[in-house]
């Protein structure tokens, strides 16, 4: 039975490494490349979806993932890379991995954004050799406008996580198993 675990994970991380060549940015200008997309994606976050503004006026620090390839197929996995964001200045760039088995089939893109709502979450963020994102994370799926506003701004959790932006041919995006790691682009 550990032959086939270990058999597992090596093909589940095989699949991320896999997703991981699928246009994230790998082999491009580094620091330069991940802020121009962080930016990108920020601006249409706060056009599209604009209660996200008082989020981001109310956290102590916001990390986005811009561009999260997730593809499986009974095995899979997810990549992205982005940056943690503190008073609108860049303080750490950030990969974000993710490997999964069971049912499921396609492959997916989608943007992320966390906003850290108080100064202990983006400490013990901050100060994890890989922070993993899991019970901590309220999701605020944006349907429309301020709808999200109402939702999110009297939230008491820790951490709150906006995905949007969605493309692809597979069901669902959570956060939950995410492994967060500070990288060096």
């Amino acid at each position: 039975m550990k032959h086939l675990n270990r058999r597992g994970f090596v093909l589940a991380l095989g699949a991320a490494t896999l997703v991981a060549a699928c246009g994230n940015g790998i082999g491009s200008r580094g620091s330069e490349t991940i802020d121009a997309r962080v930016d990108a994606t920020l601006s249409q976050l706060y056009n599209q979806y604009p209660g996200t503004r008082a989020l981001r006026e109310k956290s102590t620090g916001v990390l986005v993932m811009p561009l999260v390839t997730e593809a499986g197929l009974g095995l899979g996995g997810a990549y992205g890379r982005g940056a943690l964001r503190v008073g609108d200045v860049t303080v750490d760039y950030y990969s974000t991995t993710k490997a999964s088995a069971g049912l499921q089939i396609g492959a997916q893109q989608y943007a992320h954004v966390m906003f850290f709502m108080t100064e202990e979450a983006l400490l013990e963020f901050r100060r994890s050799p890989g922070w993993a994102g899991g019970a901590n994370i309220e999701y605020a799926i944006p349907d429309g406008g301020e709808t999200l506003a109402a939702e999110t701004t009297t939230s008491l959790s820790p951490v709150i996580a906006v995905i949007f932006g969605q493309a692809g041919l597979r069901a669902g995006a959570t956060l939950d198993g995410t492994k967060y790691s500070r990288i060096i682009p």
